[in-house]
């Protein structure tokens, strides 16, 4: 695996009980596929490089606590998102409510966070999903059924995501808030790269419970 940059992960819930935080938020950040297979510092071609550490800072400076590590390899979704809903039922079972808790992802990140939102079919915990939705995913990954409190971002010029009304449309679990946000930044796929206002700022609403995003 490659280096943890955050020194809590896997025993979460510990962490929480031992500093009796439980009224804190939580962010499960997903990275991009691209830090899967490259080091932290390699420049994407396109896109130049992923700016993992901002992001986290970003997050940590609004008072938010983050759970994430870089993931090692070509990692399977589905498996890597049960480590995830696992994670998130210990820190539940330490006394977090499901409300508190935020899963972001990006990219593939955002499709692992899709199979978190199935698998944890929980319907006060907030998804958000950026850059990681396309219509042909209705066939090509039908299991995917969102539950929870949904934000989707996607750019209009990024030619690997779209609106995700569809896959709303085919999920069966009541889904209490649903909201998404086309970005016109020009960037194409390259946005989620860097902490952008224009995504950073709404998924920190959504994730203190801002659903109305003002």
């Amino acid at each position: 695996m490659k280096i943890l940059l955050l020194t809590v992960f896997l025993f979460c819930s510990a962490f929480f009980t031992c500093g009796k935080e439980t009224d804190k938020r939580v962010i499960f950040f997903l990275h991009n596929r691209f830090l899967e297979e490259h080091a932290l510092d390699d420049l994407h071609p396109e896109f130049g490089r992923t700016e993992y550490r901002e992001i986290i800072s970003e997050f940590e400076s609004q008072g938010f606590k983050v759970l994430s590590e870089i993931r090692n390899g070509n990692v399977n979704a589905r498996e890597y998102a049960v480590r995830i809903v696992n994670q998130i039922d210990s820190l539940i079972a330490s006394g977090i409510e499901p409300k508190r808790i935020t899963v972001v992802g990006t990219s593939k990140g955002g499709y692992i966070a899709q199979y978190v939102s199935t698998l944890a079919s929980k319907t006060d915990l907030n998804f958000v999903f950026i850059a990681s939705f396309q219509d042909s995913d209705i066939q090509n990954i039908p299991e995917i059924n969102f539950c929870g409190n949904i934000l989707t971002i996607y750019e209009k010029s990024d030619p690997f995501a779209v609106s995700a009304l569809a896959r709303k449309k085919t999920s069966t679990c009541d889904i209490k808030h649903f909201r998404e946000i086309e970005l016109n930044t020009g960037l194409g796929h390259g946005f989620l790269f860097k902490p952008l206002d224009v995504w950073m700022e709404p998924t920190m609403k959504w994730a203190n419970g801002n659903y109305s995003l003002d």
